[in-house]
């Protein structure tokens, strides 16, 4: 576990590292800079699950499973919304039904935590989770990444999935949305692209989102304006900041 900075969450759990990358949003992902760089600490986990490419970090698709860190939430008695896999994906295809179960039985015996789980496979994560063996646990949030119109399918499929609360992160959002729908999504996470190869994200993308959600009725939360300072350009949206989350749908 870690403490993070990330302004939707409290700490991180990893029990899975590594990933592929799938579409345009995993261009310059800030796990594949993590990852590599903890290789480098010698850090045992991430070794081998980046390679050098054009002078930077990407993934070389192998997933390790980290069962020493599976138990570690239990050890803590303050509440946290805890971000699952920040440095993976829980529904990768190379991480079996059976990892994936032993991480619900975790979530399911800690009810004290929040847990959100974020995916860029909410097809498997709905084909895995409408399974009679996986129940819908009250302090588990499942959403999909979209990044651009590319891939608005993936709200449908997150719309599938069987869950208390259902989320979007539109981060780092590349292109407008406009066309998506936000029917039966309950928080949406909006925020443009950090680092050193960060590309632009235009305000009236963000703007588009925000009406989309007062029409839903999905939380809106505005995480960061983003590019290479992104503590300089911050998240101040229209003359304040958009801190919503979401309401328990159970």
């Amino acid at each position: 576990m870690a403490e993070t900075s990330i302004e939707w969450t409290d700490a991180t759990w990893n029990p899975v590292a590594g990933c592929t990358v799938l579409t345009a949003g995993c261009t310059n992902c800030y796990a594949m800079r993590m990852a590599a760089r903890l290789e480098a600490m010698g850090t045992e986990k991430y070794r081998g699950l980046t390679r050098k490419s054009g002078g930077r970090a990407v993934w070389t698709g192998k997933i390790r499973l980290d069962e020493k860190s599976l138990d570690v939430p239990r050890a803590w008695s303050k509440p946290r919304k805890v971000f699952v896999n920040s440095m993976s994906d829980l529904f990768h295809d190379d991480v079996p039904i059976e990892f994936i179960a032993r991480v619900w039985d975790v979530m399911r015996d800690t009810p004290r935590h929040t847990y959100q789980i974020l995916t860029k496979r909410p097809e498997r994560m709905a084909q895995i989770l409408t399974q009679p063996s996986f129940e819908i646990l009250p302090n588990v949030w499942l959403g999909t990444s979209v990044e651009d119109d590319r891939v608005l399918f993936r709200l449908d499929a997150i719309r599938r999935v069987p869950a208390a609360i259902r989320f979007v992160s539109l981060e780092p959002l590349i292109g407008s949305v406009a066309q998506g729908d936000l029917t039966g999504i309950h928080w949406a996470i909006v925020g443009g692209e950090s680092g050193p190869r960060a590309r632009a994200m235009k305000p009236e993308w963000v703007d588009e989102i925000e009406a989309m959600c007062r029409r839903s009725g999905t939380a809106f939360f505005f995480k960061q304006w983003g590019g290479k300072n992104k503590k300089a350009a911050g998240r101040i949206l229209n003359g304040r900041t958009y801190d919503a989350m979401p309401a328990l749908s159970m």
